[in-house]
């Protein structure tokens, strides 16, 4: 399978990291629609545990043993280990049609995002919809990273497991409509506008 990893809601990041994802992603999931969601990448399982606490059906998956671990402390019949040699998820998942995914802050770190993509859409039913958030890069943003000389800090070699790819809207719209997604919403997160930390994307399975 693709290489994605333990990342997503970081499993040594406190909860408060991430807060400002919580209200914009909330917002985008209705409980008679979006009846089977899966967080791919879950880390510590910070949101798919918040999800189940606002009454969502949510189970969540990770490379990470540890994890996993802490995610089940709250909900442990909810989340499960990703075998990364394989194509397929956990087994105790394989019967469930999940019509929502989402993985949060994970496609920036991966070598293959297209595979991550394509194993995504394998694991919705038709016309099924993925949740994506990364951090955003704009023109604006990237001007003032120019203008203030910080893209060796933006871009720290040093950081172990970090961001290897970069997306503006336009670059992750591409690759999702390329894996016969459509793209439909798109909202930006933290900060100002056009200046955002990060982005999320909704794209529906054609």
């Amino acid at each position: 399978m693709s290489d994605y990893k333990d990342y997503g809601f970081h499993t040594d990041q406190p909860a408060h990291t991430f807060a400002y994802l919580q209200a914009p992603l909330l917002s985008l999931l209705d409980k008679q629609k979006n009846r089977f969601i899966l967080d791919l990448g879950c880390g510590n399982g910070y949101l798919a545990n918040f999800l189940i606490a606002q009454g969502f059906n949510a189970y969540g998956t990770d490379a990470s043993a540890e994890g996993i671990a802490i995610a089940k402390q709250a909900n442990p019949d909810r989340f499960f280990i990703q075998d990364l040699s394989t194509d397929e998820l956990p087994v105790d998942l394989r019967s469930l049609k999940f019509d929502t995914v989402i993985a949060t802050e994970v496609i920036e770190h991966l070598y293959d995002p297209a595979g991550f993509i394509g194993f995504c859409k394998n694991s919705l039913s038709p016309g099924g919809e993925l949740i994506l958030t990364t951090p955003y890069h704009g023109y604006l943003k990237n001007l003032m990273l120019s203008v203030f000389d910080k893209w060796d800090h933006h871009h720290s070699p040093g950081w172990h497991g970090g961001h290897i790819k970069f997306w503006s809207k336009a670059t992750l719209s591409d690759l999702l409509t390329k894996q016969g997604f459509e793209v439909i919403t798109f909202m930006g997160c933290g900060r100002v506008p056009y200046f955002w930390k990060s982005m999320i994307i909704k794209a529906r399975l054609s």
